[in-house]
């Protein structure tokens, strides 16, 4: 406990004089640990000014940093700090975790391990020296002899060397045959990745011709070097927006996040290579230490890999969600309508669906065989929902959210864009009012009805003992109504990105083309069956896979709960609807007037809390994938709120307004096909 008190209570300078009051010759790293521990405990100034009035410790010390790391190689912490080591998400989520809890055993005689065992805390100590005066670092690396670094022959032979490893790289990712096809633009010209690695070959034999060899911002080959470098990230910058078009594959989403950060590594690099005057060689080589520092503080960053390779395919998600979102928008008093009637086939639906469940959970079985009934139920009535063309009101927030980020992003961003924005806005809401309005107007009665001519044809009231189970649960002091609406919105949400997913995939993999050529179904069912079973599939596929899964997510929540021991269940606001008329007639409509009230509030309280998690978590990934940042978004609400204190009644009926035409032009959006090569 003393010895650690007093390691604590030490100053910078003490450990200093400690170790190199004296020539000392050891490569330990004691030494330079015990310094990084004590660094930031005493002001830099004063620091500074011990080495000053110290000459001979100062020597000493910079005799030592030299001594340490003459010969060890520092590629590693150019080539592989901070850039990606695999080619897919979760084998490189993997590595950095197990990198962060149990740090990789590595070759001692490298910079890259000499900076990990040194430096405890590399994120303090890099804000630590950022802070320092730019003139006292200068006078700290004159003192210490370590000025010119980036002139010696075995630095800049491990600068070169780096470079030269990530420009092999960056050739075998970017001539992967997947990479190439995402920019066909680039067929027509030279490959700017191979004429980057002539330009490299060059500067190698300068280097090899003479040692002391340094660019020169004027040089030919400097300037030759940034220009295909620009043209390289162009490539990547146009494969990324091809993506919109083509799809894109998680593999080669990594592939691109890695060709991209290699080649800004490149960049960086060469940088450092550019001296113009003789003060330029100490600013180079302060940088060389602070890119080291500064990339190996970020190795194992979890939270940069996650955004990196989640905001393209979020953004591809939301992309082809926003297809379908585009037709669940209103913009005249036709359109109004026709979401009203399609809304009240979807309540129709329901209604039986709410019939059959009552039926299907007084069957006898096991939780699972319930489960397995109930999620039949809801995925199968949820795709004739979608088949036939009607509407089920909380699918559309998860749909909406998406176009209306879309919009925003291909704006300007300027007030008079989010004014039209906000009128995008009023359009969503009164749409997903009315669709509300239609599911439940139908599937109250509808249920109704079905229980009423079912009890005078079988002489039984069916709903009569389940009733007061199916009032209370509407009780939501009674039941945890409003957490099952938000976990019903937030399988409504899932469902979204399932439906988007599936729309990438099936635009990356190009399957309707696949299945219009396909040679089987040419033979046996001919082309022109092929080609509608190829536009069915391209019009209805990732609808039928998404209400798919919504179902299931819905009929196995409820008994998955009950097997664990957790109140866990959903509610629906058309299947809220439902129940209470079930509930109603199964009590003979001898029901209390509390009961009454609480109930059919109850039915818009869960509405409201499903489009709220399910718009409310689509909204945040849209915006989070056109990379909206959090001011704007509060720009855009208080925009939003100005408008409806102007405009409340636009909010729920079709009112016109001169910005329709420009939130019409606003949602058009042209789909566009893979080329031919792929």
């Amino acid at each position: 406990m003393t010895l650690y008190h007093n390691r604590k209570r030490a100053t910078f300078t003490a450990v200093l004089t400690k170790y190199f009051s004296f020539q000392n010759e050891t490569k330990s790293l004691e030494p330079l640990s015990d310094l990084m521990l004590h660094l930031r405990r005493t002001p830099f100034a004063e620091i500074l000014d011990f080495l000053r009035h110290n000459p001979d410790i100062t020597a000493n010390f910079g005799f030592y940093l030299n001594h340490l790391f003459d010969g060890k190689p520092f590629n590693l912490s150019l080539t592989e700090a901070n850039i990606l080591s695999e080619n897919a998400f979760y084998p490189e989520f993997k590595k950095r975790l197990l990198d962060k809890v149990l740090p990789a055993v590595e070759n001692e005689n490298s910079v890259w391990v000499l900076v990990d065992t040194a430096s405890v805390r590399p994120i303090k100590d890099l804000e630590y020296f950022r802070n320092i005066r730019e003139e006292q670092l200068d006078e700290l690396f004159l003192l210490l002899g370590i000025d010119d670094i980036v002139a010696r022959p075995k630095a800049k032979r491990e600068i070169l060397f780096s470079l030269n490893i990530l420009a092999w790289r960056v050739i075998g990712n970017a001539m992967d045959a997947e990479v190439v096809h995402m920019a066909p633009e680039y067929r027509q010209f030279d490959n700017p990745f191979l004429a980057l690695q002539n330009e490299l070959d060059v500067l190698n034999e300068n280097f090899l011709e003479d040692q002391q060899f340094f660019l020169h911002s004027r040089d030919e080959l400097y300037k030759q070097i940034k220009v295909y470098l620009t043209q390289c990230l162009e490539f990547v910058t146009i494969a990324f927006k091809n993506s919109e078009k083509y799809g894109i594959s998680g593999k080669i989403n990594q592939s691109l996040i890695k060709i991209r950060q290699q080649l800004n590594r490149m960049t960086d690099i060469l940088e450092i290579l550019v001296v113009d005057s003789e003060k330029d060689v100490l600013k180079n080589s302060k940088q060389l230490f602070f890119n080291i520092l500064e990339y190996k503080t970020h190795k194992n960053n979890l939270r940069d890999l996650i955004s990196d390779s989640t905001t393209l395919m979020s953004h591809l998600i939301t992309n082809h969600t926003a297809e379908t979102g585009a037709h669940y928008i209103t913009s005249s008093k036709s359109d109004y309508f026709t979401m009203f009637m399609k809304a009240s086939g979807g309540g129709i639906i329901v209604a039986c669906l709410v019939i059959l469940k009552l039926f299907y959970g007084t069957l006898p079985g096991s939780d699972f065989s319930h489960a397995v009934l109930y999620a039949f139920n809801y995925a199968m009535g949820f795709i004739m929902i979608y088949l036939m063309n009607f509407s089920l009101a909380t699918k559309q927030p998860a749909m909406t959210a998406a176009t209306m980020a879309r919009v925003l992003s291909e704006g300007e961003n300027t007030r008079k864009n989010y004014v039209e924005f906000a009128h995008l806005v009023s359009k969503v809401f009164r749409s997903q009012f009315i669709a509300f309005m239609g599911n439940v107007l139908l599937s109250f009665p509808v249920a109704l009805a079905i229980i009423y001519g079912l009890d005078v044809l079988f002489q039984q009231n069916f709903a009569a003992e389940k009733a007061t189970k199916l009032l209370t649960d509407q009780d939501p002091f009674k039941s945890k109504a409003i957490l099952h609406a938000c976990i019903a919105g937030f399988f409504l949400f899932v469902s979204g990105i399932i439906s988007g997913n599936v729309g990438n995939s099936s635009v990356y993999y190009n399957i309707p083309k696949r299945l219009a050529k396909n040679p089987l179904l040419n033979y046996f069912l001919g082309a022109r069956t092929a080609k509608g079973i190829s536009n069915y599939y391209a019009r209805n596929w990732a609808g039928i896979v998404s209400n798919f899964w919504f179902g299931i997510f819905l009929g196995v929540t409820g008994p998955i709960g009950i097997f664990l021991g957790l109140d866990l269940d959903i509610r629906h606001i058309t299947f809220a609807a439902g129940n209470v008329a079930l509930g109603f007639y199964g009590k003979g409509f001898n029901v209390d007037l509390y009961t009454v009230i609480i109930t059919v509030t109850t039915v818009f309280l869960i509405g409201f809390f499903n489009f709220a998690v399910s718009f409310g978590l689509s909204i945040l990934l849209a915006f989070r994938s056109r990379k909206v940042d959090l001011g704007e978004m509060k720009e855009i609400s208080r925009e939003i709120w100005r408008y409806f204190m102007k405009n409340p009644f636009r909010f729920f009926l079709p009112i016109r307004s001169e910005l329709d035409e420009t939130t019409k032009d606003m949602l058009n959006y042209r789909k566009v096909t893979k080329p031919e090569g792929r």
